[in-house]
């Protein structure tokens, strides 16, 4: 045996003693639907009206970029998944490609991601609440996380459940908005200015602001795409996981085309992309300008439900994420217990309690609170997406070694495919430097980096082997 086989032979166990307790209450339909949810977020809903107002229709073309990167990143983890499926995911995998400390700082990372990231949707889940009634985000923001945080202890199915019908809500809005938008440029009804196809590049050319600034909307781009990967946290509760998670990324490239680039055809097709601004979601005016009665209140109902989609969904990985990390000593031996409902209880209430913060950022910041969250998961993000590359051209190079079994779901195009990929993730920390909220996401990113460093002497423990 070779000393990299000795090391893959004693890392296998323990992933596999990591996901024991689980309940595999997650059937394939709601599989697809978080997959599809997944894809579907407030980064869509509502950061695309200030990345319409920067980049215009060349937006389109980023999220295109963006997709299929994501599509290259998503079927690296799938091949990952189908050689072996576990809770623990990125983290686990890199652990057995690249070391305890790679999988100790990308556990931590993607838990920061999350936390980030359902900040942000209980920041926008305010502002869409103010739409109806004059309550404090902070209020809405308190309140929102509570209601998740319950749901998520009761059971996994409860998780799932949630999720499915959020993300209905979602898919059935967008597809009808895209409906009713190309009634609109096919008979005209409504009061929208001039619908047309036309739009998308009379007004300025594709490229209005110039082809530097649609590059720097990669920043707002590629957190909107932040969720895509949570199937493979679902693995260790999912039936059949080789089989639905396979199913669930291949439908992945229909969904970006359908949900991100379709509705932004419409969006700016029905209406100039001069009429979109920051910190207004595009649905909600594109149903103004219609003038369908009631729609626009509709459509930010649906957009609050996003918010919560996102929510659940980080409250759910960021529990199983701190699960992983205990059972692999490298957080907290207290975080690693399952409740009697096999839910785990404690790395959720530590992760809802940690979300708190994103009450007070709302009560003292309100205004800013969204920029503030967002950068932390932009930073994380790429950092989570480019390990799983980096893991994804190792295990190839073990495949061809002959030390690992070849998976039967193999990333097209690799090894050249998984490094184009890598590049773009490249090009999007350098846009970084370019942009206000770009070097503070970097800053926040550096600081990050040396809280990890600083904290694996302090959370990890030394591996008890027999």
């Amino acid at each position: 045996m070779t000393a990299s086989e000795g090391q893959l032979s004693a890392t296998a166990p323990d992933s596999a003693n990591a996901d024991e307790g689980y309940s595999r209450g997650l059937s394939p339909r709601t599989i697809q639907m978080i997959a599809i949810g997944g894809a579907i977020g407030t980064g869509l809903f509502y950061g695309a009206g200030g990345a319409i107002e920067q980049a215009g229709p060349a937006l389109i073309l980023c999220y295109l970029a963006a997709g299929l990167a994501i599509f290259v990143i998503m079927r690296a983890l799938g091949e990952l998944l189908t050689y072996r499926p576990v809770t623990g995911s990125f983290a686990e995998y890199a652990n057995e490609f690249l070391g305890r400390f790679a999988g100790y700082a990308t556990g931590w990372t993607y838990w920061a991601v999350w936390v980030a990231t359902c900040m942000a949707e209980i920041t926008v889940a305010g502002k869409y609440v103010q739409y109806w009634f004059d309550i404090p985000q902070w209020v809405t923001a308190l309140v929102v996380l509570g209601v998740m945080f319950v749901m998520n202890l009761v059971s996994v199915r409860l998780f799932g459940e949630g999720e499915f019908w959020f993300s209905a809500i979602k898919v059935t809005a967008i597809v009808a908005m895209i409906v009713i938008g190309i009634g609109v440029l096919i008979f005209h009804f409504g009061h929208a200015t001039n619908p047309t196809p036309a739009n998308l590049w009379n007004d300025g050319g594709v490229f209005p602001n110039g082809f530097g600034q649609a590059l720097l909307a990669l920043q707002i781009v590629v957190f909107a795409y932040v969720g895509v990967e949570l199937v493979g946290v679902t693995a260790g509760e999912a039936r059949d996981p080789k089989k639905t998670l396979r199913k669930a990324i291949n439908t992945l490239p229909f969904r970006i085309g359908l949900f991100y680039v379709g509705a932004l055809v419409v969006i700016m097709s029905v209406s100039s992309w001069r009429t979109f601004h920051a910190g207004r979601s595009p649905f909600v005016e594109v149903f103004q300008q219609i003038g369908i009665p009631g729609a626009a209140g509709i459509i930010n109902f649906v957009l609050l439900t996003a918010a919560l989609s996102s929510c659940n969904s980080g409250i759910y990985s960021t529990g199983r994420m701190l699960r992983s990390l205990s059972q692999r000593a490298e957080a907290p031996a207290a975080l690693g217990g399952l409740s009697r409902r096999s839910v785990p209880a404690p790395g959720i209430a530590v992760s809802a309690a940690v979300m708190v913060i994103g009450v007070a950022v709302n009560y003292f910041s309100p205004d800013k609170a969204f920029n503030y969250v967002t950068s932390v998961s932009t930073m994380g993000i790429i950092f989570v997406w480019g390990v799983i590359l980096v893991c994804h051209l190792i295990y190839r190079t073990r495949v061809r070694q002959g030390v690992l079994p070849a998976s039967d779901y193999r990333l097209p195009g690799a090894p050249v495919t998984s490094v184009l990929a890598l590049a773009f993730l490249v090009l999007v920390v350098i846009l970084l430097f370019f942009t206000d909220g770009g070097r503070t996401a970097l800053v926040v990113g550096v600081a990050w980096g040396v809280l990890v460093c600083a904290g694996y002497p302090l959370l990890s423990r030394r591996h008890v082997t027999s």
